[in-house]
């Protein structure tokens, strides 16, 4: 180890955690050249591929590597948040045709297509812009840029650097949902938090939200393939030994990593841009429901990603640094003031989109100073896993999942009702503590509880 390894928990997360190989994971991480800092696992930190899940690492930019498993297959995976000018008893009457409705306009499942089917020429467009493209194309407007992690668009993207394989994987999944864990929540805010903090977003107690979880589908997943194993049989050239081949990584400035680079901010561009174009599907959702009037009032509060590396200068031991942050399975926590937040919120600091589990609560927090101080400005990305989809089916065999959550007034429509075991809450911790924690650390500020109302799934 280079360095530390560094988990924020607190007694009960950590009595889960001690025999975890996430936490191997975590020290195979610090072994990592050009590592900086600490390794570091968020609160809802579980096992992943090379880095865990939760896992954030700096890595110097002049000297560092870079690891395609510090961001994942599903690269720039993110959240985002619409709010409406609706109440949660504007719902109630209309709950199951607006589910239909949802249901219909995003397509989601396993490998999920059905969505705007793209000419090369488009597909090169969405790579190279990202958001901006769906917007230029009318799947929304100037403010969803504007209130969108680096509005949208990673500078550095060449789609020239993206394998033929993932363009075919990915041709025709622009504005779909996908699988697994990825969801579409209209939700409702029950508890404020931060009085400031909400009316700087938006946000007011009983008002009707839609929440966003998905990413850049097999477009995705082909490109972090694609590079692993150019990385994997590269290593050895650079002298670099590991103690896990799912670390596979190369220094930063050479050929391997620029390829890479180009091809995860394209990859990144995807799924901005299949975010945005849900959200116009959202929007016509709920524009056939309620009236236009809705429709067009439905404004993006962020759009925040967790599965992406970046270049960024941070102090670290008293010097300020350019350094690679690999972000997985955790987001930015920028705080009041920093210029990376929109100017919008630059007084109260950059929105935290951080998901629950489809039965429960999820929150918004607002990016605060001590995640500038310890975690390269990050903070988790949701409540993470505690049980396997495996284990969690083993455990709920026999169980109606979708029936529990109607009795609890939750309307559910999936392509595999039979999968939503793996999704139920018993498989997740309660981010209710995963949030306590990462807020008395001081990496966020909480803003607001929601409460999910309609689930759509894959």
């Amino acid at each position: 180890m280079r360095v530390d390894g560094f988990v924020f928990a607190d007694d009960r997360l950590m009595a889960r955690l001690r025999d975890d190989p996430a936490l191997v994971q975590v020290a195979n991480v610090a072994t990592l050249p050009g590592i900086v800092g600490a390794s570091l696992a968020m609160p809802d930190v579980h096992w992943g591929y090379g880095f865990p899940v939760g896992g954030v690492a700096a890595t110097l930019a002049d000297g560092g590597a870079i690891s395609p498993g510090g961001i994942g297959f599903d690269i720039n995976c993110g959240v985002r948040l619409l709010r409406t000018s609706l109440l949660r008893g504007d719902l109630e009457p209309v709950a199951a045709r607006l589910a239909d409705e949802l249901f219909r306009a995003v397509p989601s499942g396993v490998g999920a297509h059905g969505g705007q089917r793209l000419a090369q020429r488009d597909l090169d467009g969405v790579l190279a812009e990202g958001a901006a493209w769906a917007v230029r194309h009318g799947l929304g407007n100037a403010e969803d840029l504007e209130l969108t992690e680096e509005r949208g668009t990673l500078a550095g993207a060449d789609p020239v650097a993206v394998s033929d394989r993932a363009r075919q994987r990915g041709g025709d999944q622009l504005g779909t949902l996908g699988s697994g864990n990825h969801f579409l929540e209209v939700q409702a805010v029950d508890r404020i938090l931060d009085g400031d903090g909400a009316r700087a977003l938006g946000l007011a107690l009983e008002q009707l939200v839609v929440l966003i979880h998905c990413g850049s589908r097999g477009l995705g997943h082909q490109v972090c393939t694609d590079h692993l194993a150019v990385m994997d049989r590269a290593a050895g050239r650079y002298g670099i030994v590991l103690p896990d081949r799912q670390l596979a990584c190369v220094p930063l400035g050479t050929p391997e990593a620029n390829a890479y680079l180009a091809a995860m901010a394209a990859a990144a561009n995807f799924a901005w841009a299949n975010r945005q174009a849900i959200t116009h599907a959202v929007r016509g959702a709920f524009g056939r429901v309620f009236g236009a009037g809705v429709a067009t009032a439905m404004g993006l509060v962020y759009d925040v990603s967790h599965n992406i590396a970046k270049l960024e200068r941070h102090q670290v031991a008293g010097r300020e640094l350019e350094v690679c942050v690999h972000r997985k399975g955790a987001t930015r926590a920028f705080p009041a003031g920093h210029q990376d937040v929109p100017l919008r919120y630059r007084a109260v600091g950059q929105p935290v989109l951080i998901p629950g589990d489809m039965a429960r609560y999820s929150f918004v927090a607002v990016g605060a100073p001590g995640a500038m101080e310890l975690s390269f400005g990050s903070t988790c990305h949701g409540a993470g896993r505690d049980l396997s989809r495996h284990a969690a089916i083993r455990e709920l065999r026999g169980v109606d999942i979708a029936a529990q959550l109607a009795h609890e007034g939750i309307v559910v429509r999936a392509q595999r009702p039979d999968l939503l075991a793996e999704e139920a809450a018993l498989a997740y911790k309660d981010v209710a503590s995963v949030v306590e924690v990462a807020a008395g650390a001081g990496l966020i500020r909480p803003v607001a509880r929601l409460r999910p109302l309609i689930v759509i799934k894959g």
